[in-house]
């Protein structure tokens, strides 16, 4: 079904898609630096591993980029189809439909009364346009990608900044942290945790935790 307000739904500014963007970038940045032997890094192998990481995340930025238009194309393909068949059915057969079609804690609370409004309402929109992707779902793709890539200089700017390779490491998994923490605290007041610190700390705790593994296998 196709809503009316389908073009003023959040996508990009979403916040847990926008930081969940840069958590895949970071995460995945730091996974490559860290394999990095610190021990016998010359200017060539730091220099192998930061085009390697910021190759790795546009190629994972295209990619992320690509299936958000893909998954936006398929649920709206979907919701249309599902609004032809509620406008062909008949009454009973569009509240069946309908309800079927509601998420599990929307379908909790939505009574006969408000399912049959939800009917009414499809039936008194005016013609749908078949499922297409627009300009806003191609500016979004990019912005994905933005952010995916963008996450990638926090990580590699230390190598950029000095020669000292073991310097250099440790500063890129202080800022990694730092911003994984900000990441997980955005992520808690989004969601209305009372203590978003918290969800910073178990942020941080698991990049740490990520950080440790790679040193572990030899990064």
């Amino acid at each position: 079904m196709q809503s009316s307000n389908d073009d003023d739904r959040p996508r990009l500014l979403d916040p847990v898609d926008r930081i969940s963007e840069i958590l895949f970038g970071l995460i995945m940045a730091v996974t490559i630096v860290g394999s990095l032997s610190i021990a016998s890094a010359g200017k060539n192998e730091v220099r192998t591993v930061l085009y390697g990481a910021l190759g790795c995340n546009i190629a994972w930025g295209l990619v992320d980029a690509v299936m958000y238009l893909v998954r936006t194309m398929t649920e709206r393909t979907r919701y249309f189809a599902l609004g032809r068949k509620v406008l062909d059915a008949d009454a009973a057969t569009a509240r069946r439909v309908i309800a079927s079609t509601l998420p599990d804690h929307l379908a909790k609370i939505a009574g006969p009364d408000e399912i049959e409004g939800m009917r009414r309402r499809l039936l008194a929109l005016p013609p749908q346009e078949p499922a297409a992707l627009r300009r806003d779902d191609y500016l979004a793709s990019i912005g994905i990608f933005l952010w995916v890539v963008i996450a990638t200089f926090p990580v590699v700017l230390p190598f950029i900044l000095t020669s000292d390779a073991a310097r250099a490491m440790n500063a890129s998994r202080a800022i990694t942290l730092v911003m994984l923490f900000l990441a997980g605290f955005a992520l808690g007041r989004h969601a209305g945790y009372r203590w978003p610190i918290t969800s910073g700390l178990l942020m941080a705790t698991m990049g740490a935790i990520l950080i440790l593994a790679v040193m572990a296998l030899g990064g």
